[in-house]
């Protein structure tokens, strides 16, 4: 379900960007559906793990979806950089900033509530599943601040990009750091069961 979720709400931000002729709204489509794609591999590997997946499968998906992250991180970088310097923005109607404020929060949420409950779990695909889903919420944030200031923000044009330039840099950072993280805790898990055998 969540993946279904995922995926229209890739496919909406597709809409928007054709709609709008709004170059972010469609690189979010691009960075979502990837992220859907990584997160369907991670699910189907883990729900065959018990059965018939060995250890060394689990963690080249896991590390893996570590190196895509670290991929998405730079073109998310590229695509900040873009829409900073060519001023790519575009004024959003109130129910899609409402659209996207609620599935943010709601994304934001579910994150917290995982996150706690799964904490202890050290598997290799669970941890890529969670962080997959910490990309998801840092790039909905950035998607969100960005549309709020553009649609409501009352500040003028260079302190939205400069409030836009800082967050995006924070965000991408992050991802970038969270696909090293899921690379090198693959690897020591790899490591650690060939030490076992």
């Amino acid at each position: 379900i969540g993946l279904l979720v995922n995926i229209l709400y890739a496919c909406y931000h597709g809409a928007l960007g054709v709609v709008n002729q709004s170059l972010w709204f469609v690189a979010m489509f691009a960075y979502y559906a990837i992220l859907s794609s990584m997160r369907f591999s991670a699910v189907l590997c883990d729900w065959r793990r018990k059965s018939s997946i060995s250890k060394d499968i689990e963690c080249f998906v896991a590390k893996l979806c570590g190196g895509l992250l670290v991929l998405l991180s730079f073109i998310l970088a590229g695509v900040v950089y873009i829409s900073l310097f060519q001023n790519v923005a575009v004024k959003h109607h109130e129910i899609v900033m409402i659209t996207i404020a609620t599935y943010t929060f709601y994304k934001i949420t579910v994150a917290i509530i995982r996150a706690v409950k799964q904490r202890k779990n050290t598997v290799p695909l669970l941890v890529a599943l969670r962080t997959i889903r910490y990309a998801e919420v840092a790039a909905s944030l950035l998607t969100l601040q960005r549309s709020m200031l553009i649609s409501f923000g009352s500040m003028d044009n260079k302190s939205i990009a400069l409030m836009n330039g800082l967050t995006g840099i924070s965000v991408c950072l992050f991802i970038l750091l969270l696909g090293i993280f899921t690379i090198l805790r693959s690897s020591k898990e790899r490591k650690n069961t060939h030490g076992k055998v």
